[in-house]
């Protein structure tokens, strides 16, 4: 990954931002500048709260090229609180423990170290949500 691009994604990648439709509300992740459902201009930023519930999950034996270090590890579908459903690694978790409508929230980890720069690439993860008592 170019350095640029990673500057430019650095706030949709550490704080979940996203867009919201002006004409009908839908909230939009990530940022695509049209709405999904009524297809209008979409420009207003909109930060995500970043909770939300396991919506399905897979465990990776199999990585890409970059990932091969965290084999084997788990991604999920998070449907966020907002609605979107967003594509994320789990951590902090016990696997035996999972299961789908689990509440968790994202943190943000390291993903991977690129290039022989060594640049080191942040994201998003999810957790179990850490509730208040």
């Amino acid at each position: 990954m170019e350095v640029s691009r990673h500057w430019r994604l650095q706030e949709q990648r550490y704080k979940l931002v996203g867009e919201t439709c002006d004409t009908c509300g839908v909230k939009l992740f990530p940022p695509r500048d049209v709405c999904l459902e009524c297809k209008a201009p979409a420009y207003e930023l909109y930060t995500f709260t970043g909770l939300g519930e396991i919506y399905s999950f897979t465990t990776i034996y199999d990585p890409p090229a970059g990932f091969e270090h965290n084999a084997p590890y788990t991604v999920a579908l998070v449907k966020l609180e907002e609605g979107p459903i967003v594509t994320a690694q789990l951590t902090d978790m016990d696997e035996s423990k999972l299961s789908i409508g689990m509440p968790v929230e994202m943190v943000t980890r390291k993903l991977r170290t690129d290039g022989e720069e060594g640049m080191i690439v942040y994201g998003y993860k999810f957790r179990p949500a850490m509730l208040a008592n």
